[in-house]
């Protein structure tokens, strides 16, 4: 039975109305996107200002490991390239959008291990859109290299990104296995 205040639960009692934004592991997936968020504007913003990167432009730190400044006006890895204000609000509201979607999907599911990959998609994300208000493009500068092999130039924001899809990955695999057990 529905009404107006609520769901009556089976003991006839009434329930509060579940808020579609709001679920089970929200508050826990909330705290790891901001600790996301502010950990790498931190980052940047002593990268950027207080190790002068811009200016400095390569700074060795270990032998596998330099940080290099890279303006990256795209998406991952370089891709969508975009040099007019259009194109980087056009990224912008794209990088809103996949957040407010993502959060949906915090919202509704029972899993604290998704909750948790998709919190670090989140905070990686919303990273990178502030970037892009701010200066126009996202500030990657760390440089993992081995001889004459080189990766691709990435930030924090970018490696809570990719580490959120593994854990997301992992958890799909893993769903199949417990299924396929059940199933035989």
């Amino acid at each position: 039975m529905r009404n107006s205040v609520g769901k009556m639960s089976a003991t006839g009692m009434k329930q509060a109305p579940r808020f579609a934004w709001w679920g089970v592991h929200s508050r826990f997936a909330l705290w790891v996107a901001v600790a996301v968020f502010v950990c790498d504007h931190a980052l940047k913003t002593w990268v950027l200002f207080g190790l002068g990167l811009p200016q400095r432009g390569q700074v060795p730190l270990l032998p596998f490991l330099d940080f290099v400044m890279v303006w990256n006006r795209g998406i991952s890895y370089g891709l969508l390239q975009q040099h007019g204000d259009l194109g980087r609000w056009l990224l912008t509201a794209l990088g809103l959008g996949a957040s407010v979607l993502l959060w949906l999907w915090i919202a509704h599911t029972r899993s604290r291990q998704v909750a948790f990959a998709v919190a670090l998609i989140v905070g990686g994300a919303l990273a990178n859109v502030l970037d892009r208000v701010l200066y126009g493009a996202v500030a990657d500068f760390v440089r993992l290299f081995w001889g004459e092999w080189s990766w691709y130039v990435f930030n924090l924001a970018d490696a809570a990104i990719v580490a959120g899809v593994l854990l997301l990955l992992y958890d799909s695999v893993a769903a199949g296995r417990d299924d396929e057990t059940r199933g035989s």
